[in-house]
């Protein structure tokens, strides 16, 4: 998912003593982007993967829950944190050591003889992925000081992290078909590695004087509820609902937020200000970011199965089949901020809502064994809903707060839209594998796939009576 800097919206001034010898702002652009293709792309391409690994590694539906949702908790929990870190020392610097470690993370994936392994990798994936993208939009706010070329760079860097987003799965179809699972970490390697040479010395380094400090305390609790909650809708079925370990956990669910929102409200300088939740259009946005990419994640995880498991596509053919999606998202995206600013950002998020839940209805209504025409025209809609949704979304969070705070403002909508993603994947895929009593194909899957992807659609239609009921009609927050 998109994400910024959780501090100061400023940019700050490079800093003369550590600031590299060549500083080339297109070069910045084009590392910062390098890494941000990574991230994004990574957050869906492994999809396509799932069955593979699962023959590979071994593990059933909960297993494979796991291997996407392991990266989407920690990278989303780490989020602001990022942002933090990175204000206080030093933006190329994090970016780098992120990259560095999201490369590492890729190879111990690459290289997993197990799904253990396999998940540890993710999880450093994560961690990497916490420390970069946050530092991407504040690092090119500072090596493009002018307004028009700073609007330029800001605009190739969303168009990059919606098309990541959207050609994840086909990219990762091509990359299982071709080279195997493998490769999907693998490409990570050199793409990270030239990011880091080219932020050597071609980044300039810039922080925030007026960063906020660090809440290590709240960030535990983050995790460690979010985690919980993942745990428990991922592992409660196998577990049993009434076992002790399963009872632990939710109580632990409702413990940790708790405890989170006692020690921020005690903090004069939280990780995550409680007040800003209560301003106007950000809950609004918080919600609808979290509803998007709800049945979005939920939906790439289990057409991933639909089409190689019941369909008996390969890796590559299920991820061409996603590819309207991604052209929809990519080609309509620029034009989002056309609509933002004549019709304001009600019409254009309740129309990519409606439109996402319409594509995700059309799944659950046709099933596994429809014709391909209509399942593209399914992915058609939804790419579509992607691409007028994306950029209002952030724009009304940002919009809703004063300029010092947009930065934290757009971070808390990114982390909305993770918090979705790893809860849409958590809870559509048990709720398959409830409803097709583990099934990996047949009748009982067709089945449990269609229950599950309603409950997909039912959140993206809540989303957009949201957004049509709350969103200012004629507000004019940045689409980007």
């Amino acid at each position: 998912m998109t994400t910024t800097s959780s501090g100061s919206a400023s940019p700050s001034e490079p800093e003369p003593d550590t600031a590299p010898a060549l500083h080339r702002p297109g070069v910045t652009l084009l590392a910062t982007c390098l890494a941000l293709f990574l991230g994004q792309v990574d957050t869906t391409a492994v999809n396509l993967a799932l069955p593979a690994i699962r023959h590979d590694l071994s593990g059933g539906i909960s297993g494979l829950q796991w291997v996407v949702d392991a990266y989407n908790v920690t990278f989303a929990a780490l989020l602001l944190t990022g942002g933090t870190l990175g204000d206080r020392f030093g933006r190329r610097r994090l970016f780098r050591t992120g990259v560095a470690v999201f490369v590492l993370g890729s190879t111990v994936c690459a290289l997993a003889p197990g799904l253990p392994v396999l998940l540890a990798g993710r999880v450093t994936q994560g961690v990497g992925s916490g420390m970069m993208l946050p530092q991407s939009l504040a690092i090119l706010a500072t090596a493009f000081p002018g307004r028009r070329e700073r609007n330029k760079a800001m605009a190739a860097w969303s168009i990059v992290a919606g098309s990541g987003l959207a050609v994840g799965p086909t990219l990762g179809g091509l990359a299982v078909q071709t080279l195997g699972w493998q490769s999907i970490f693998w490409v990570n390697v050199p793409i990270g590695i030239a990011a880091l040479v080219l932020t050597l010395r071609h980044v300039p380094e810039s922080r925030n004087p007026r960063a906020r400090t660090l809440d290590p305390l709240g960030q535990v609790l983050a995790i460690a509820s979010l985690g919980l909650l993942t745990f428990v809708a991922v592992q409660g079925r196998e577990l049993g609902w009434t076992s002790p370990a399963t009872l632990a956990c939710i109580a632990g669910c409702v413990v940790g937020p708790a405890a989170f929102v006692a020690v921020e409200r005690r903090r004069s300088d939280p990780m995550l200000p409680l007040d800003l939740l209560r301003r106007g259009q950000l809950p609004v946005a918080v919600i609808v970011a979290a509803c998007m990419t709800f049945g979005m994640y939920g939906l790439f995880l289990l057409t991933s199965l639909m089409f190689q498991q019941e369909r008996g596509a390969s890796a590559l053919g299920a991820g061409v089949a996603m590819l309207p999606l991604a052209v929809a998202a990519t080609v309509l995206s620029p034009l989002t901020g056309r609509l933002v600013t004549r019709y304001g950002p009600r019409l254009p998020m309740t129309a990519g809502m409606t439109a996402m839940g319409t594509g995700v209805l059309i799944f659950a209504v046709a099933g596994a064994d429809a014709n391909l025409l209509v399942l593209e025209i399914a992915f058609t809609v939804i790419g579509i809903g992607l691409a007028l949704n994306t950029g209002p979304v952030v724009g009304v969070a940002v919009s809703a707060v004063a300029s010092e705070l947009a930065g934290l403002a757009s971070g808390i909508a990114n982390l909305a839209r993770m918090f979705g993603a790893t809860l849409g994947v958590a809870v559509q895929g048990s709720v398959m594998a409830v409803a097709s009593a583990g099934a990996a194909s047949g009748p009982h899957f067709v089945h449990g796939l269609r229950i599950a992807v309603a409950v997909g659609c039912a959140v993206e239609f809540l989303g957009a009576a949201v957004a049509f009921r709350y969103v200012d009609r004629l507000s004019p927050p940045s689409s980007g």
